[in-house]
């Protein structure tokens, strides 16, 4: 085995993803998609987006492997104003069908949209307060 195949093997997701630019831009596309759909987007209303966007980065950063600088709350607490408003299961798909097309949009491989998407479904529960 080669060094680059023995340093492909190892690298997180993150860094398969393309780190940092690669997080920066997928949540910019994601966020705008979400704002765009009447189906989610009353979640969002007087949220300051760009500290949204900040924590999701953070977040998403330190849950693919990268460098952990996320402070955010846990999902269950971030979420909870969220299920009191009625987010729910049909909610929680049309996010996922946003994060799986803004990956496919920036032509990440499909099985690295699998793993992030399995990640992201790894927290539904918590998400949702069950």
């Amino acid at each position: 085995m080669t060094d680059a195949t023995q340093n492909t093997k190892n690298a997180t997701l993150y860094d398969k993803l393309g780190g940092e630019p690669a997080v920066n831009a997928a949540v910019d596309i994601f966020y705008r998609k979400v704002i765009s759909d009447a189906r989610i987007n009353n979640f969002f209303f007087g949220v300051d987006m760009a500290q949204q966007a900040a924590k999701q980065k953070a977040f998403l950063t330190m849950a693919f492997g990268g460098p952990h600088n996320y402070t955010g709350q846990d999902m269950r607490r971030g979420h909870a104003r969220l299920v009191q408003m009625g987010l729910n299961d049909h909610h929680f798909d049309v996010v996922m069908e946003h994060l799986g097309g803004t990956l496919r949009e920036l032509n990440v491989p499909e099985n690295l949209v699998e793993e992030v998407l399995t990640i992201a479904e790894s927290t539904r529960s918590d998400v949702l307060g069950r």
